[in-house]
C-alpha cells in the first residue's frame, strides 16, 4: 500500500512542480533571441569552477562559508534523498548498499552535521547580523525555506536512528544517528515502536521534500536550477562591450526595450535567477549616496512585474511599458554604470544591459533631464559635451616644448587620442601638458588628431542614445583608418574602453594602451630617469573603466612605486574599487540632493588611512570629481588629489637635475 500512495504523491508534487516552473519560464520560449551557444566548452568550464569553487560567493566570507556547506551537503545528501524515494518506490532498491553500509552512509551522517551548522548559520545571518543588504529582500521566503529543509536533515537522520534502534544496535558508519538511537531506546522505542517509529520519520521526511519541491518555482531558491544556465549563458564579450540593440523582427531599425517583449531571453533568465542577497546592492554607490537605485531592487522588481499579467508574454496587456510602471526614471537615471553589481553577482546578472536598454527607450522618448539634453545637443553638433568648436580642442598644446605631430598628416610611433575632458576642461587640460612634456622628455614619437577627434562615444552610449555613440564612433574609426601608427594612447579610461572594447564591435581592432602602461614601459627602458627623493606615503583610486572594465590595475601601483612612493591600498580596491559617481552619462546630469556624494565619501575613506596627503588618480573625470570633493569637505590642506603624471613630473630626473 505504501508504494502507490508514495507513487501517487511523488507524481503530483512533481506535476505541481513542474508546471509552476512552466508557467514561469514559458515565456522565455517567446523572448528575443540573446545568442550564447558559442565557445561551449569554456563556458562549462567556467560555470563548473564558479559554481563548484564558490569564486564570487567567497568574497563576503561569512555568507560564501555557510554557502559553501549548504551546498556541499546537499551534493551528498542528494544521496540519502534518491535512496529514500528508491526505497519507497522500488522496493529493495538501496543505494547505500553499494557501499556495503559504508562511506556512503557515513557521508551522509557528516554532511548532515554540516549542513545543520550551514543552516545555522543562515538563520543566524539572516535574523541577528541582518545585513544592510538584505534590505528589500523577501525575509518570508527564506524562512519557509528554513522550516522546510531542516525538518529534511532531522527526519533523515532520525529515520535512520530508529532503524538502528529496532535491533538495538548503533553503527559505527552512522555516528550520528547512532548518538540519537541511545535516547530513543531510553524512551522504549525498541522493536515494534521503533519500526512505526522509523515509518513515522520516513514519511515526514518523504513530504518535507515534495513540498520544498512544490514551494521551489516560485521561490527565489529557484536558484538551485537556474544559477548553471545562468552563469552558463553569461557574456563572453569584453567587459566593456555593450550589446546592440537587437534589430525589429522584419525590419533594419533597431528595438528598444519598452515592454517585457523586447527583452531577450537571457534578460528574463537574469530577473528569474536572482537570489535576492544584496551584494550588488551593497557595492551601488547609487545607493550608498540615497539614489533611488538598488540594483538588486530593480531585478526584482522586473522579475515581479514580469510574473504579473502585465508581464507574462502571452497576455494582452504584455506590450505595457516598463519605464513609469514597474521601474520609474529616476531609477535608471541614477546609474554610474560602474559595473560593480555584476562585478559581484553570484549568478552573473547583467545590470547594466538591462539599464541601459530602458535608458534607450527614454532617449527615443525625449524624457532626458535638460543638462543631459545639452550635452548630448553638443555632442551632436560639436562632437563634445563642451559645445566647443573642434578647433579649440588642441589649444591646451600652445606653449609646449615642442609641436605635437598631427597624426593624420605623417606618421607616428604613438596616436595620443586625447578625450574631451583632458582638451577642455581646465583643471584636465594642465595634466595633458604634463603628460605631452614628459612624452617629449622620453622622446616618443607622438602625435594626436587636433580638430580630428571627436568624444568617443562611451558614455553618450551608457547614457541610452546608440544613434549618436555609433555616430562619434564611425567618425573617431574613420579618423584613425588614414593614420599610420602603432599605438592608440589614451589618459582617459572611458576613451580607452571605447577605444579597446567597444569599436572592435564596429569592425575597428587598435592596440590600446593607457598612459600608465606606456610610462611604466618608458621608465623601465630608463627613457625617463627617476630620482626618487620627494618620495612619500600615498594612495591611489582605481577608476571603473580602466580596472574593473579593462583589468587594468596594476600599471599604475607600479609606476608609484617605481617613483619611490610607499603605495597604501584603500579598502575598497582593484575589482572591488568604488565608483567616483561620474560615470554613465553622471557627469552630465544635475546631481539631485540626497545622502553625501560618492566623491566625497572616497576621499574620506581615505582619510581614514592615517599618515595619507597624497590621492592619486589616473583619469581626467577623476581628477575633475576629486578635486570637487576635496573643496566641498574642506580638506584642502589635509588631503591633495595628484594626478599620475603629476607624480611623474616631480619625480622623473630633467636636464637641470642631471646637470646638478
Amino acid at each position: 500500500m505504501t508504494t502507490p500512495i508514495l507513487w501517487a504523491l511523488t507524481l503530483t508534487a512533481m506535476a505541481i512542480s513542474g508546471w509552476r516552473f512552466w508557467v514561469r519560464f514559458r515565456p522565455l520560449l517567446a523572448a528575443r533571441p540573446a545568442g550564447r551557444t558559442d565557445r561551449i566548452a569554456d563556458r562549462l568550464s567556467f560555470m563548473v569552477g564558479d559554481i563548484g569553487l564558490h569564486r564570487r560567493l567567497l568574497r563576503f566570507s561569512y555568507s560564501g562559508i555557510l554557502h559553501a556547506l549548504i551546498f556541499s551537503s546537499f551534493l551528498v545528501l542528494f544521496t540519502a534523498i534518491l535512496e529514500s524515494f528508491g526505497s519507497g518506490l522500488f522496493p529493495g532498491f538501496s543505494l547505500t548498499a553499494i557501499g556495503g553500509e559504508t562511506w556512503i552512509a557515513l557521508l551522509q551522517n557528516i554532511f548532515a552535521v554540516v549542513i545543520t551548522i550551514g543552516l545555522g548559520m543562515a538563520i543566524y545571518h539572516r535574523f541577528v547580523i541582518r545585513p544592510e543588504r538584505f534590505e528589500g529582500s523577501k525575509t518570508r521566503d527564506a524562512t519557509i525555506i528554513y522550516v522546510l529543509a531542516t525538518p529534511i536533515v532531522i527526519t533523515m537522520i532520525l529515520e535512520a536512528s530508529a532503524r538502528l534502534a529496532i535491533d538495538g544496535q548503533g553503527s559505527a558508519w552512522r555516528p550520528v544517528s547512532t548518538l540519537f538511537m541511545y535516547p530513543m531506546m531510553a524512551l522504549g522505542i525498541t522493536g515494534h515502536a521503533a519500526e512505526q517509529a522509523e515509518g513515522v520519520f520516513y514519511w515526514a521526511h518523504i513530504l518535507a521534500i515534495l513540498a520544498f519541491l512544490v514551494y521551489i518555482p516560485g521561490s527565489k531558491h529557484r536558484h538551485m536550477f537556474t544559477a548553471g544556465p545562468n552563469i552558463f549563458f553569461r557574456p563572453l564579450t569584453p567587459k566593456g562591450q555593450l550589446p546592440a540593440p537587437a534589430p525589429t523582427p522584419g525590419e533594419d531599425t533597431p528595438t528598444t526595450v519598452q515592454a517585457y517583449r523586447d527583452f531577450t531571453w537571457k534578460d528574463l533568465l537574469d530577473t528569474m535567477s536572482c537570489t535576492e542577497c544584496g551584494r550588488c546592492q551593497s557595492v551601488c554607490p547609487a545607493h550608498a549616496q540615497g539614489k533611488p537605485l538598488s540594483p538588486k531592487k530593480l531585478i526584482m522588481n522586473l522579475r515581479d512585474g514580469y510574473l504579473t499579467d502585465q508581464g507574462l508574454m502571452d497576455s494582452p496587456d504584455h506590450a505595457m511599458p516598463i519605464v513609469g510602471g514597474t521601474i520609474q526614471p529616476e531609477t535608471l537615471w541614477s546609474c554610474t554604470t560602474c559595473r560593480a553589481c555584476m562585478e559581484v553577482c553570484p549568478v552573473h546578472i547583467e545590470h547594466v544591459p538591462k539599464i541601459v536598454n530602458l535608458r534607450r527607450s527614454l532617449v527615443e522618448e525625449g524624457e532626458v533631464e535638460p543638462l543631459l539634453q545639452s550635452a548630448l545637443t553638443n555632442f551632436q553638433s560639436q562632437g563634445n559635451s563642451y559645445g566647443k568648436p573642434a578647433k579649440q580642442r588642441a589649444r591646451w598644446t600652445k606653449g609646449l616644448s615642442y609641436k605635437i605631430k598631427d597624426a593624420r598628416k605623417e606618421p607616428v610611433d604613438i596616436l595620443w587620442f586625447v578625450g574631451d575632458f583632458a582638451s577642455f576642461d581646465p583643471r584636465a587640460q594642465k595634466l595633458s601638458f604634463l603628460v605631452a612634456e614628459l612624452l617629449g622628455r622620453a622622446g616618443v614619437d607622438v602625435g594626436i588628431l587636433y580638430d580630428g577627434e571627436r568624444n568617443s562615444g562611451n558614455d553618450v552610449r551608457r547614457a541610452g542614445d546608440e544613434g549618436l555613440f555609433e555616430m562619434l564612433a564611425m567618425h573617431n574609426i574613420e579618423q584613425l583608418e588614414v593614420c599610420e601608427f602603432n599605438r592608440i594612447m589614451t589618459t582617459d579610461p572611458h576613451s580607452l574602453n571605447a577605444l579597446k572594447s567597444e569599436y572592435p564591435a564596429l569592425g575597428a581592432a587598435f592596440d590600446v594602451v593607457h598612459y600608465s602602461e606606456l610610462f611604466l614601459e618608458l621608465i623601465k627602458a630608463d627613457r625617463l630617469r627617476i630620482n626618487p627623493g620627494q618620495a612619500g606615503r600615498v594612495t591611489y583610486h582605481d577608476p571603473c573603466y580602466l580596472g574593473r572594465y579593462n583589468g587594468i590595475f596594476d600599471a599604475p601601483r607600479d609606476v608609484i612605486r617605481a617613483l619611490g612612493h610607499e603605495l597604501i591600498e584603500m579598502p575598497r580596491n582593484r575589482d572591488n574599487s568604488f565608483c567616483c559617481g561620474a560615470g554613465g552619462g553622471r557627469i552630465f546630469m544635475e546631481d539631485s540632493p540626497g545622502g553625501e556624494r560618492t566623491s566625497e565619501s572616497r576621499i574620506r575613506e581615505a582619510m581614514e588611512l592615517g599618515d595619507i596627503d597624497t590621492f592619486v588618480v589616473a583619469c581626467p573625470k577623476d581628477v575633475v570629481m576629486y578635486s570637487a570633493a576635496v573643496q566641498a569637505l574642506g580638506v584642502e590642506d589635509r588631503i591633495a588629489v595628484r594626478d599620475l603624471a603629476e607624480l611623474i613630473t616631480e619625480t622623473v630626473e630633467t636636464e637641470e637635475r642631471v646637470a646638478q
